[in-house]
């Protein structure tokens, strides 16, 4: 026997291994399936039967029958059931009729199958019947006196045990694409429930700029960007990312994944903080720049917890260990309030506030007027404590400042103008004794030469005696 024969005669004791096997072992190796694959026994049972209904289309059955196959995995019971739709009896002629619109149409006098045809060009008794899966009411009265339209006529027919190769591949390729379509409907639902939370997961691969990241039943996909600015990412590193979108693909599932989205930085907090798990503290917005500082603001729902500092921890360890898993990542926490203008203040932190102005309109706008010294906190580098405070509050913040008695930059450089002005005119009023104070200066300027030269000429001459 050649070996290339070996995977055929395999395939041809498929079916027959289901009807010898004791009823154990089918029920064991079903559940192993639905272990693996994360499928439901009803699926498994389902693909099957599925499986056994093609075997036997395939070697026994007849185009024009509906084939069906029950098997009871509790004793292990097989049946087949040729199964048709009742439907109204069809017009005298009809067959006839069918056959002469076939005729013109292969001829080019149709220009589309008979199928395909309008009801106003086939006619309203042209309906469609298909004898695979349907049957006349006058037929199924001869097997069922009290059937009616609508429903199923079951013909059980004899049960066949012994499968040709070609009928047990068929099942084969059968049970292999329904259960991989089983397992993929699975993998979907299972994501898509899960978008927009935590999860953790395994570099399995980089090709160039995208990681792939191995989430146990799926690989997830995290595009470049999604990735952390100047993140480094390692085959088997263990990294945490956050589910943002999942697509069906020809391919199966896709499920892409991000570590730039604020909703990892709030799944993270809710890791490391109990209060957060446990509902005592909330974060109510987050603002974020991924890779460079990461802006949240907080509130208790006791007044015995401190919700900023619950979220910090005993000696920052909290806050360090989601620092750490977001690359070094600064983060501000801030208090939550229901006043506007004191939640602006807050979350222009680390800078001190003077006083905030809103301005409510088509765009809400606020005032803020920081001290000098406080003016460079409050704008940040490139704008950054700004603009993460203006998407924390939802607010437009303009940056205004102030001196240090409370007057604004632009009238306290009037008042410098000013004095500009009349030190202009106090040195106008002197510069009558202008002339008067040039020639002294000329004289001392000469003395200071001479002395120059004086010095320089008795260090030549000692020179020259050494």
């Amino acid at each position: 026997m050649s070996i290339l024969e070996i995977p055929f005669r395999i395939s041809c004791f498929v079916l027959r291994i289901l009807f010898c096997m004791a009823q154990s072992e089918v029920a064991k190796a079903m559940k192993q399936i639905c272990e693996e694959k994360g499928i439901s026994y009803e699926s498994v049972l389902e693909t099957v039967e599925m499986a056994l209904a093609a075997a036997y289309r395939k070697d026994y059955g007849d185009k024009t029958q509906n084939i069906r196959v029950h098997f009871n995995p509790e004793t292990g019971e097989i049946q087949a059931f040729d199964v048709k739709e009742v439907a109204e009896d069809l017009p005298e002629g009809y067959w006839d009729e069918l056959k002469e619109l076939e005729e013109k149409r292969r001829a080019g006098e149709l220009p589309a199958p008979v199928e395909a045809l309008p009801e106003s060009e086939v006619g309203e008794e042209m309906r469609k019947f298909n004898p695979r899966t349907q049957v006349e009411l006058k037929d199924a009265l001869l097997e069922n006196a009290d059937i009616h339209i609508g429903e199923e006529l079951r013909r059980e027919l004899p049960v066949q045990t012994d499968f040709g190769r070609m009928a047990a591949q068929t099942a084969k390729q059968v049970i292999i694409q329904r259960i991989r379509e089983a397992e993929r409907a699975t993998i979907l639902d299972e994501f898509s429930s899960k978008k927009g939370e935590l999860v953790a997961g395994f570099i399995q691969r980089v090709e160039g700029k995208w990681v792939f990241v191995d989430l146990g039943r799926a690989v997830a996909s995290l595009p470049p960007h999604e990735q952390i600015r100047g993140e480094q990412y390692r085959v088997g590193q263990r990294v945490k990312v956050v589910i943002v979108e999942v697509n069906q693909t020809s391919k199966g599932p896709e499920v892409i994944v991000s570590r730039t989205t604020p909703e990892l930085v709030s799944a993270l907090f809710a890791l490391e903080v109990p209060e957060i798990a446990a509902g005592s503290v909330e974060i109510r917005a987050v603002a974020r720049e991924a890779g460079s500082r990461s802006k949240i603001a907080v509130l208790s729902h006791e007044e015995n917890i401190d919700p900023v500092g619950s979220c910090v921890g005993q000696r920052g360890s909290r806050v360090q260990t989601v620092i750490q898993e977001l690359a070094g990542e600064k983060i501000d926490i801030i208090e939550w309030d229901e006043n506007v203008e004191r939640f602006i203040g807050y979350a222009l932190s680390p800078a001190k506030v003077d006083r905030v102005e809103c301005v409510e309109g088509n765009e809400k706008i606020a005032r803020v007027y920081v001290k000098s010294d406080q003016l460079s906190l409050a704008i940040g580098r490139s704008g950054q404590n700004v603009r993460l405070a203006a998407k924390l509050t939802d607010w437009k913040i303009d940056i205004i400042e102030v001196t240090q008695s409370g007057t604004e930059v632009e009238q306290a450089e009037n008042i410098e103008h000013e004095g500009e002005e009349s030190r202009e005119d106090g040195e106008a009023v002197s510069s009558d004794n202008k002339d008067d104070a040039l020639p002294a200066l000329q004289d001392d300027e000469v003395d200071v030469d001479q002395g120059t030269e004086e010095t320089t000429t008795e260090e030549n001459n000692s020179s020259q005696s050494e």
